[in-house]
């Protein structure tokens, strides 16, 4: 059927759209940029910050473009000199309750707040503060919420509710009193929230940011008793470009490498290496569980927004998940475990950072179970409770990375390439993947199918799992097996996947799920803004980097090989199993 569509004019050009369409993306289709700040496309259209209005001819009123849709024939002002001193005053309004401390609020420059304040000629406070002050809340291991710089915009709130399904926070209050909280205004930590950072990515203000831990992070560069290694996830390669300035979606691995040398990080390691050992880890507990006729579907373990999700919301459905941890974790336990005796440094003296795309790693890090490298070495010696240490010390999401770099001056752009150190530097091109949605199930494959029929795989790439959509699927053959795979990004949709499994329906063996839109392309520590379209360019570089990598498998990575050899022994045996192993837990909604 024929899509109808109707005819109007916007500031005296004549457009045709579809009908239905709203008139702000109408505006758009006939090039004119309509200012908007509570709007985000596809998830809020709350219209609470009257900064889109027109006017169109005939209504008395300005229509707020979000909100109302296109009809035939309408005549649309988008900044006659009503529509201008609208714009104007709404922003003023808001700026009334807004602490003006540009300079040292850490979304200056990029605050949409301040960007349309300054496009429509805002040079001065002229009202009055209505509301009284609050106070920070910093409960939350990753995120800090300034409820004095929210403008009630429910971008946050949105994002919450229907793309991760989670409902953390609500407006709550009436008039003045009405503010974005928690559930009896308890805080983050003392919530359901799974700390995506989902909120932080969206807010256009600086109401809410993820918990920095840059100055203790340059106090530990700058102890010279401890020997400080740092591990880059796989998206940072191509966030990191972007925050410092460069073209959205550049892959800069080499002079990521460089600029963290130049920071002073003692040994520049990879998350990749750690990722490759994931999907040795996963790949031989699929084939296990299939083998054995264990829980399936198995589940992807590596998103720590997702862990808490179905700890809290589906906690009886634990069992699928896989058991290994994430390759942050593994990363860190095999740091102060393998590489200290490697380089023989005591494991007191070591301090791990990561980088992440991701505000959740921050609670990972600090989750009371990721500390197998104490254990291992608690008899060898001696250490008692006092001597207890975690396995990674420290999360910094990209804009941290970010700031840090600015901070020392670092001019990223002109940097010359570095390399990783070995052996911790190593990887495939099957760990670059683990970056997008999707990826992470690829490489799983490559490696499961060749140690399940001892041959090669030649077809490395799956197209179905490279598509750009939040729930995707895959039949792969083999041996005389067909497995049917599925992929899910957002929450809302690996909602759909554990109901399908709690009502006995699932038809798949093996599942991702990935807490952020597209994956760690999209995380909640990735650089402002993060829209479809800056995700995209993002998910072709990764693709790149696995297209040029010289080994594309995990299972072929001679510095995962000789780990084995020398150390672990072999996939899922003891040693692996104590330290890249977990258990999770049947979380109460409000534990924290």
């Amino acid at each position: 059927m024929a899509e109808q569509m109707i005819t109007l004019t916007i500031d005296g050009k004549q457009i045709t759209v579809p009908r239905g369409t709203k008139i702000l993306d109408a505006c758009r289709l006939a090039s004119v940029e309509v200012p908007t700040l509570c709007y985000l496309e596809g998830v809020s259209e709350h219209g609470s910050c009257g900064v889109c209005v027109v006017e169109v001819e005939g209504v008395k009123r300005l229509i707020r473009s979000c909100k109302h849709v296109a009809q035939p024939n309408m005549v649309i002002h988008t900044h006659s000199q009503r529509v201008l001193k609208a714009r104007k005053l709404n922003v003023e309004l808001l700026l009334a309750n807004h602490p003006l401390l540009c300079t040292t609020c850490e979304r200056n420059l990029n605050c949409e707040l301040q960007a349309i304040a300054q496009q429509l000629g805002v040079r001065e406070s002229r009202f009055e503060r209505t509301k009284k002050k609050m106070m920070s809340q910093d409960s939350s291991s990753a995120l800090v919420r300034d409820p004095n710089a929210c403008i009630l915009c429910n971008r946050c709130i949105e994002v919450c509710s229907s793309m991760q399904n989670v409902n953390a926070i609500q407006m709550v209050g009436r008039g003045l009193g009405t503010k974005v909280s928690t559930f009896f205004d308890q805080g983050l930590a003392n919530s359901v929230c799974i700390n995506c950072g989902q909120c932080s990515l969206v807010c256009p203000t600086g109401a809410i940011t993820e918990k920095s831990q840059e100055q203790e992070v340059f106090d530990i560069l700058a102890d010279p008793d401890l020997v400080v290694l740092v591990q880059t996830a796989p998206a940072i390669r191509v966030g990191l470009g972007e925050a410092m300035g460069m073209e959205r979606g550049s892959l800069v691995t080499e002079k990521m490498v460089s600029a963290l040398r130049a920071l002073g990080f003692d040994k520049v390691f990879d998350t990749n290496f750690a990722a490759d050992l994931t999907i040795m880890e996963e790949a031989y507990e699929l084939i296990s569980r299939v083998s054995n006729k264990g829980t399936l579907p198995m589940i992807t373990s590596c998103s720590p927004g997702w862990i808490k999700f179905i700890e809290t919301f589906y906690p009886d459905q634990v069992g699928h998940l896989s058991t290994c941890k994430s390759p942050q974790q593994m990363f860190g336990a095999i740091a102060k475990t393998y590489w200290a005796q490697k380089a023989q440094v005591d494991p007191r003296s070591i301090r791990v950072v990561s980088i992440m795309p991701c505000t959740a790693k921050k609670f990972e890090a600090g989750r009371s179970e990721m500390d197998s490298a104490f254990g291992y070495w608690k008899e060898k010696l001696n250490l008692t409770e006092d001597d207890r240490f975690c396995d990674v010390d420290y999360a910094l999401t990209t804009r941290e990375l970010a700031r840090m770099l600015k901070t020392v001056g670092i001019d990223f752009a002109h940097l010359e390439d570095g390399l990783f150190d070995d052996p911790l530097g190593a990887s495939t091109g099957s760990a670059a993947l683990f970056a997008s949605s999707g990826g992470v199930m690829e490489a799983a494959l490559r490696t499961a199918y060749e140690k399940l029929t001892n041959t090669t795989f030649e077809q490395l790439e799956f197209a179905p799992l490279r598509q750009q959509l939040g729930m995707k699927e895959a039949s792969v053959q083999i041996g005389d097996a067909t497995i049917k795979v599925a992929v899910a990004n957002t929450l809302a949709n690996a909602r759909v996947l554990l109901e399908q499994i709690k009502e006995g329906t699932s038809p798949y063996t093996f599942i991702e799920v990935m807490t952020c839109p597209d994956g760690c392309l999209g995380g909640g520590g990735q650089p402002i803004p993060t829209t479809k379209e800056i995700r995209a360019k993002r998910a072709q570089s990764i693709f790149a980097e696995d297209s040029r990598m010289p080994i594309r498998k995990s299972h072929e990575n001679p510095s995962i090989l000789q780990l084995y050899d020398s150390f672990l022994e072999k996939p899922l045996g003891t040693m692996s199993h104590h330290l890249l192993h977990t258990t999770y837990i049947k979380r109460d909604a409000y534990q924290g």
